[in-house]
């Protein structure tokens, strides 16, 4: 059963990034608390996928149900936010991530508890979590098919564009967005780029006491599920903080039919970090799985 909404007033803004003055990012800010200050009013950020948007799968959903205000936002070259959409600009997104901050933090005096991160915007999200100074005051983390083995971008594409990188270098990725089409051309460069980063940096550089829910789709065909176990080792290593990994037997990468399910699983948990009550193992919601 879903959680019931909580959101008092929505409002869009349009930042624009302090390193390319030319571009900006559109967001949402979803506030729950009308009549009190938002100044050190704690904050969760909602990060989407790559060829995603604001909007799609649980993110919308969760954002109006959550307890406390949240923000997100279109990363560069996604629905609102202009392009080029590049494979390779995942330090694009750190900098579109830490410009939202800073703004929400100027213009309101948000302070970022809770980040909520899909695919590649929580593999980044990640990353941005352990090298902020913005982020030092995060609690929780989820981290919903994130990617950890960047290689495994190589096996998702198919033979044809195998046999296009290369006889030519490149191919042109084509996608429906926000039921707009889609298209970015992917070069082989890019794709090399894109599998050097290394996700292996959250065994030391993550926060010790940032508490981290891992959700991932047994049936993921674009991440393997292994990739969460790997998470789920980096982040049950830790003293302080918990980690909790729950896998869904019939989830795909993108939890298709799942939103409500999925936003729901987030608030539990999210209210159980809040209770203090959070302990590192497999997430375990009480209900006995049916046989």
């Amino acid at each position: 059963m879903a959680a019931p909404i909580t959101t008092k007033k929505t409002t869009r803004h349009t930042i624009t990034l302090p390193n390319a003055p030319d571009r900006f990012i559109v967001g949402v800010l979803e506030q729950v608390a009308l009549d009190q200050p938002t100044q050190g009013r704690k904050l969760a950020l909602i990060l989407h996928g790559a060829m995603g948007h604001k909007d799609y799968l649980y993110q919308k959903r969760l954002a109006h149900r959550l307890p406390i205000d949240s923000f997100r936002f279109d990363f560069r070259g996604n629905h609102e936010s202009p392009g080029p959409w590049l494979l390779d600009g995942l330090f694009d997104d750190v900098e579109d991530i830490e410009a939202a901050v800073a703004y929400l933090h100027e213009h309101y005096g948000y302070v970022v508890d809770l980040v909520v991160g899909h695919s590649r915007g929580s593999v980044m999200g990640m990353y941005w979590v352990s090298i902020s100074k913005a982020a030092r005051h995060v609690r929780g983390y989820v981290n919903a098919s994130g990617r950890y083995r960047m290689r495994g971008i190589f096996d998702n594409q198919s033979d044809e564009r195998h046999a296009l990188l290369r006889k030519q270098g490149w191919f042109e990725e084509r996608q429906t967005v926000a039921r707009k089409p889609f298209r970015a051309i992917v070069t082989l460069e890019q794709l090399e780029a894109f599998a050097r980063f290394n996700a292996a940096h959250v065994w030391d550089d993550f926060p010790q006491s940032t508490h981290v829910l891992t959700l991932h789709g047994v049936q993921d065909k674009v991440v393997p599920v292994f990739d969460a176990v790997l998470y789920a080792r980096a982040f049950g290593a830790r003293n302080a903080g918990t980690h909790s990994l729950h896998l869904i037997e019939t989830a795909d990468h993108n939890f298709t039919g799942m939103q409500d399910d999925i936003a729901a699983t987030i608030l539990e948990w999210w209210d159980h970090l809040e209770q203090e009550k959070l302990k590192t193992g497999v997430w375990n919601t009480g209900v006995r799985p049916k046989l």
